[in-house]
């Protein structure tokens, strides 16, 4: 039984991004259990995603035809339950576009890996704006990314 502890989960949370962005499948299986489940807004086509092997293959899929990178702009963990929340941004250079939202992360007690994951977008992606987020939200001031890492 693995001990999730705060810093376990932000670790974890980490290590899936790193996988994310670098569109390592292996990586990516490996942060879930197998059956896991990563659930979005309406909209995209074959929601939810369901199993560790679609979810990898998806974000891999993203990186290779989107070009696809990610950054983490905040994370909170629960001191008191297996769950953690962050706040993302979704890099599409591709298409000169980002999408920004956040996310709740469900850990599984036993094993200690990611077993489901809600995600919320900040706003509706609109196709016209060059990045989807929180209107009249500062983030540069509050330090967000302004884009992608390289």
């Amino acid at each position: 039984m693995a001990e999730i502890t705060p810093a376990f989960m932000e670790k974890a949370i980490r290590r899936y991004f790193e996988a994310c962005n670098a569109g390592d499948y292996a990586m990516l299986v490996s942060c879930f259990t197998p059956d896991a489940v990563h659930y979005f807004p309406p909209g995209l086509p074959e929601i939810p995603w369901r199993t560790a092997d679609v979810i990898a293959r998806k974000w891999v899929w993203c990186v290779e035809n989107l070009g696809s990178r990610w950054t983490i702009e905040k994370i909170l963990c629960s001191s008191t339950a297996p769950e953690a929340v962050i706040e993302w941004t979704h890099w599409k250079p591709h298409a000169k576009t980002a999408l920004r939202g956040d996310e709740w992360y469900v850990f599984d007690e036993k094993s200690g890996l990611i077993r489901e994951i809600r995600a919320y977008y900040a706003s509706a992606a609109d196709g016209s704006l060059p990045i989807s987020e929180l209107v009249e939200f500062d983030y540069a001031g509050r330090g967000y990314h302004l884009g992608p890492r390289a």
